[in-house]
C-alpha cells in the first residue's frame, strides 16, 4: 500500500446521509485531545515525578550513607563530590557517578531494625 496515496483510506470515512448536515469539524479533534490528556497522566506525569524524586535523592547523599548502585553494588559513601561519589564495598573502594545511585538503603546515623 502506498502511504502517499491515502484516498482509499478516506473512502471508508463515514459520509453524511442525504438530507443531513455534516458534523462540525471540531468533533473529530475531541478523540485526539482525549488521547493526549490520557498519555500525559499515564506516561509523562509519573516520569517527571520519578525524575524529581531521583534528583532529590542524589542531592541528599552524604558520607556514611549505605547506597545501592544501578549495577547492584552495595556500598557505604566515603566522600561526595560535585558529580561523583566514592564508596567502599567490602574491601574495595570505587568512585562512581552520582547518577548511578538508585537507592539509599540506610542513612548515616540511622540503624535498620531488620
Amino acid at each position: 500500500m502506498d502511504f502517499m496515496n491515502l484516498s482509499p483510506l478516506l473512502a471508508f470515512a463515514p459520509q453524511p446521509q442525504p438530507g443531513q448536515s455534516a458534523p462540525p469539524a471540531w468533533t473529530s479533534l475531541v478523540p485526539l485531545v482525549l488521547l493526549i490528556v490520557v498519555f500525559y497522566f499515564i506516561l509523562i506525569r509519573p516520569q517527571q515525578k520519578r525524575a524529581k524524586e531521583q534528583a532529590e535523592l542524589l542531592k541528599s547523599v552524604k558520607p556514611g550513607d549505605k547506597v545501592v548502585t544501578s549495577g547492584g553494588i552495595l556500598g557505604v559513601v566515603i566522600t561526595v563530590k560535585d558529580k561523583s561519589v566514592s564508596i567502599r564495598s567490602a574491601d574495595s573502594k570505587m568512585e562512581i557517578t552520582k547518577a548511578a545511585i538508585t537507592e539509599i538503603h540506610e542513612r548515616a546515623g540511622e540503624s535498620s531494625e531488620s
